[in-house]
C-alpha cells in the first residue's frame, strides 16, 4: 500500500540508524530541503562525520533525554526507521509512546520516488555500480538528476545527488534493495534487473520466495514504462516493455565485441539495430560490462544520444569499495570491494586475474552475517580458492546473534589453495608487514574497511 507524507507539514525528521548508507542519502535529501536533521548510530564513521559537518546532530548513546527539543513534537515529526534498529532500542520505544509517525526507511523512499520521473535498479549484484552509473550518464549529459544512491559515487563524493525539473520532468534514479522487500514501495517508470542470486534468506526463507518478491517488483514498474531484465531471469509477464540484455547476446542489447587494453575494457553497445563502437570504461571485468550495457539502455530509453553516452561511460570512475583502487606502483596493486556474496567474490577476483594474469593474488575476505555465511558456505569456499593467498577474517555479525557451528572456519576448511589461515585484523597488518605481496584485495561488507588507510599507507611505502 502507497503511504502519503505531507512533506510541506514536516518540520524535523529524526533518523534511527543515520549512518547507513541508505539512510543518509534521504536524511541530506531532507537536510538540503531545509527540514531539522538528526539521528542516532550505534557508532561514529566516516559518514556519520561528514553528516555532522553538514550541519546534521547527530548522537551514539541510546538515550531519549539526548533527543533535541525540535524532535519532541509529534505533529511536525517524521521518523524514520532502519530495519537493523533492534527491537528493544529505547528511542524506539519513546517514539512509539508519544505517537510520533514512523516510517521505514524504504516507506520515506517511495514516498519521495512518487513524486518524480523514476529509474529504479535491483538485483543481488550491480545495483549500486549500475545506479550510480546511471545518475552520471544523466548528469554528465545536463540532465540534472535527483539519485539516491548504495554507495560513495566517486564522480560526485556523495551518496546523494539532488536535481531539479527540466523540460516537465525530474528523474530520480534509486536503488532499489531487495532487503526486508524494501523495494516494494517502488512503482518505477524504468527498471532494471541485474541478478536474482538467492541471499537474504533470513528475510525470504527460500529462494523461490525471493523470485517471487522480485517478480512482485518487476510487475509494478508503469505499464508505459520499461522493465529491463538480465537475459534468462524467471521474471514472467508484466505490464510494462520488458527487454533482455547481456554479455555478448543474442538479446535486446548487448555487447558483441569485450577486450582488454592496456587494463582497461573497450566493448561496442548494441541493439541489434544500431551499434556504439569502440566505448570504454574505466569499470573492471566483464560483469561491469554488462552493467553498463544495462544503464545504457535505460538512458537510450529517456533520451540520451550517442555522443553523451561515450562522454559519460568515458568519465564515470566508479563508486567507493567497487573494485576500489587504492595503491597502483611498481610493487603493488592494492584493491578494496564491497563483495559479500559468492557471485560477487567470483566476479571481483576473476576481475583481476583477468587484469593482472599470472600475478600473486593475496585476498583478505570477513563474511557478512552468521545467516549468509551458513547458507553460502560452499559458494564462499568455492570463490575464494580462486585465490593465490587467503587471509580469513571473524564474521560481522551486523544486526544478527551467533548461530551454533557458524564461524569462518567452516568456510576455511573447505577453501582449496594450500596458503590460507585465520586472523584478526591487527594480525592481517602484521603478516603483511612480513610477508612479501603482489595483488592485494579487501573484500567484505562488515568493518573490515578499518583495513583500508592502514594497508593503503603500508603498501604505500614497502
Amino acid at each position: 500500500m502507497k503511504q502519503h507524507l505531507d512533506f510541506d507539514a514536516i518540520k524535523s525528521v529524526y533518523f534511527l540508524g543515520i549512518g547507513g548508507i541508505g539512510m543518509s542519502a534521504i536524511a541530506r535529501f531532507f537536510h538540503q530541503m531545509g527540514k531539522h536533521v538528526a539521528g542516532y548510530d550505534k557508532t561514529a564513521t566516516p559518514l556519520t562525520d561528514e553528516l555532522v559537518a553538514e550541519g546534521i546532530h547527530i548522537h551514539f548513546q541510546d538515550a531519549p533525554e539526548l533527543l533535541l527539543e525540535a524532535f519532541k513534537h509529534p505533529e511536525e515529526t517524521l521518523i524514520v526507521l532502519t530495519p537493523a534498529i533492534p527491537k528493544d532500542h529505547r528511542e524506539w520505544a519513546y517514539f512509539q509512546e508519544k505517537g510520533f509517525r514512523i516510517m521505514k526507511r524504504s516507506e520515506v523512499l517511495g514516498v519521495i520516488a512518487e513524486r518524480f520521473y523514476t529509474i529504479a535498479v535491483a538485483g543481488t549484484h550491480g545495483k549500486t555500480t549500475t545506479s550510480t552509473l546511471i545518475a552520471h550518464l544523466l548528469r554528465a549529459a545536463g540532465i540534472p538528476c535527483t539519485a539516491f544512491l548504495g554507495g560513495i559515487s566517486k564522480n560526485y563524493n556523495t551518496n546523494l545527488l539532488v536535481g531539479r525539473e527540466q523540460d516537465g520532468r525530474h528523474i530520480v534514479v534509486v536503488e532499489a534493495d531487495e532487503y526486508d522487500r524494501s523495494f516494494l514501495t517502488l512503482f518505477p517508470d524504468v527498471a532494471i534487473i541485474t541478478s536474482m542470486d538467492p541471499d537474504h534468506l533470513d528475510i525470504y526463507g527460500t529462494p523461490n520466495e525471493m523470485q517471487d518478491t522480485y517478480r512482485k517488483f518487476a510487475g509494478q514498474v508503469k505499464s508505459d514504462g520499461l522493465l529491463i531484465c538480465h537475459q534468462g531471469l524467471p521474471i514472467g509477464p508484466v505490464a510494462a516493455t520488458k527487454v533482455e540484455y547481456s554479455l555478448r547476446g543474442p538479446a535486446d542489447y548487448f555487447a558483441p565485441t569485450v577486450e582488454i587494453k592496456d587494463h582497461q575494457y573497450h566493448f561496442d553497445w548494441s541493439d541489434g539495430a544500431v551499434t556504439f563502437s569502440g566505448l570504454t570504461t574505466q569499470l573492471p571485468g566483464e560483469h561491469n560490462v554488462e552493467n553498463a550495457v544495462a544503464a545504457v539502455a535505460a538512458v537510450r530509453f529517456v533520451g540520451l544520444n550517442e555522443t553523451e553516452i561515450r562522454k559519460g561511460l568515458s568519465s564515470y570512475v566508479g563508486v567507493k569499495r567497487r573494485f576500489d583502487y587504492q595503491v597502483r606502483n611498481e610493487l603493488h596493486i592494492y584493491i578494496d570491494d564491497y563483495a559479500h556474496h559468492p557471485e560477487e567474490l567470483r566476479a571481483c577476483i576473476g576481475s583481476v586475474r583477468d587484469l593482472y594474469p599470472d600475478r600473486h593474488i593475496t585476498g583478505i575476505f570477513q563474511p557478512h552475517l552468521f545467516t549468509r555465511t551458513r547458507d553460502f558456505v560452499d559458494g564462499f569456499a568455492k570463490s575464494l580458492s580462486m585465490l593465490d593467498r587467503l587471509l580469513l577474517l571473524d564474521i560481522y555479525p551486523a544486526r544478527e546473534l551467533p548461530i551454533p557451528g557458524v564461524t569462518s572456519g567452516i568456510i576455511l576448511d573447505k577453501v582449496t589453495c594450500a596458503d590460507k589461515q585465520l586472523l584478526s585484523k591487527e594480525a592481517v597488518l602484521r603478516y603483511l608487514a612480513d610477508n612479501r605481496t603482489d595483488v592485494v584485495l579487501t573484500l567484505g561488507a562488515g568493518d573490515i574497511d578499518q583495513l583500508v588507510e592502514p594497508l593503503r599507507r603500508q603498501l604505500s611505502i614497502h
